[in-house]
């Protein structure tokens, strides 16, 4: 699951709901840094300074799609919150309500803790693959939670968004203009609409994050190769990871590739590190940059960029989750959390 980017320099998750971050930094530095392009990077921040809030994120819905016969997308109704059994253990931030905010220091394992990280990486992507199978239209983006929720409980594993910092449910499904965090109702997916359908489970102890686009009937070309090019950015990506090897090539690898096909990259949410905590360091932006940081022997964390077919710039409804570029342009994204390994990555995430 996508985080967004600021100037801790730790990465704050998206997940923090109405909860403030407190920070020894003065407060203009909370909101953004120049990248090594040049580019401003903002970060959502609390509700609680909402008037600043307002000025990284305008709360406006685009009326209409330019230049497509595509509805933009509306918020549905939600259903009650689904239950979880006594049993199963669930992260700490469940039982407090509060967000946790972000763990300082890398996610490293010893050989038991890399044995859990595979077992929820392998849940996880059994999950996204049976979540994938529902994509059809006339399903509702809550039906798919519904069925996300109860394979993930039968497993005996939390499904990780539940509860995290007020969000409602247990998967996050962003259709066509969402970047992330779209949140599952009573929408219909409609022939020729994306989704992105992000699944991160706790099992014993362990977070495993995934996410990939899916299509909904008769696709158009334009959005199969977005899509397509998307998930080239994130296997070339995982392709140049070992240990030693500069985080910052990660985001070089994916802006070189998305440039070629002149699509957008998403600089405001970013990759992060997984494993006993959601999300910890480091900061694995996507974009060109000049961040310093290595990848660390038996570190685990997600790369997940986000491209666009136009603007980079997020819009946030006002259910303060659904992040939606702001012309109403398609997005798409793919995740996976990595293992870093002996002169390579090994990809947790995949049956």
């Amino acid at each position: 699951m996508a985080a967004a980017s600021g100037l801790q320099p730790r990465l704050l998750s998206t997940f923090v709901g109405d909860r403030l971050l407190h920070s020894r930094l003065p407060l203009p530095h909370l909101f953004g840094y120049k990248t090594g392009g040049g580019h401003h990077v903002s970060m959502r921040f609390s509700r609680a300074l909402s008037g600043l809030t307002n000025l990284l994120f305008n709360r406006r819905i685009v009326e209409e799609v330019p230049n497509t016969k595509r509805k933009p997308l509306r918020p549905g109704k939600l259903s009650p919150r689904r239950p979880v059994p006594d049993n199963i253990l669930k992260p700490p931030y469940v039982d407090t309500r509060q967000s946790p905010g972000i763990s300082s220091g890398a996610e490293v394992h010893d050989e038991m803790g890399i044995e859990c990280m595979r077992a929820s990486g392998r849940l996880a992507a059994q999950v996204l693959q049976y979540a994938g199978t529902l994509v059809k239209p006339g399903v509702k983006t809550d039906e798919i939670d519904e069925a996300v929720h109860q394979m993930i409980i039968e497993n005996g594993a939390y499904p990780s968004p539940l509860g995290y910092g007020g969000f409602p449910k247990s998967v996050c499904t962003s259709v066509n203009e969402c970047i992330c965090h779209g949140i599952p109702d009573s929408r219909e997916l409609e022939d020729g609409d994306i989704i992105n359908i992000d699944v991160t489970v706790y099992l014993n102890g362990y977070h495993g994050d995934t996410s990939a686009t899916f299509f909904c009937g008769d696709v158009s070309d334009s959005a199969r190769k977005l899509v397509q090019v998307t998930k080239e950015c994130l296997d070339k990506a995982i392709s140049i990871c070992a240990p030693g090897v500069e985080l910052k090539k990660i985001g070089k690898t994916i802006h070189d590739h998305a440039d070629k096909h002149r699509y957008g990259v998403v600089r405001t949410f970013v990759g992060h590190g997984v494993g006993r905590v959601f999300h910890a360091d480091p900061v694995v932006l996507h974009c060109r940059n000049n961040e310093g940081g290595r990848m660390k022997l038996n570190q685990t964390f997600t790369i997940e960029p986000m491209l666009t077919m136009g603007s980079i710039n997020p819009v946030m409804w006002d259910d303060d989750w659904t992040v939606v570029t702001e012309d109403g342009s398609l997005s798409a994204q793919f995740e996976h959390t990595i293992l870093i390994i002996e002169g390579g990555a090994e990809i947790l995430t995949q049956c």
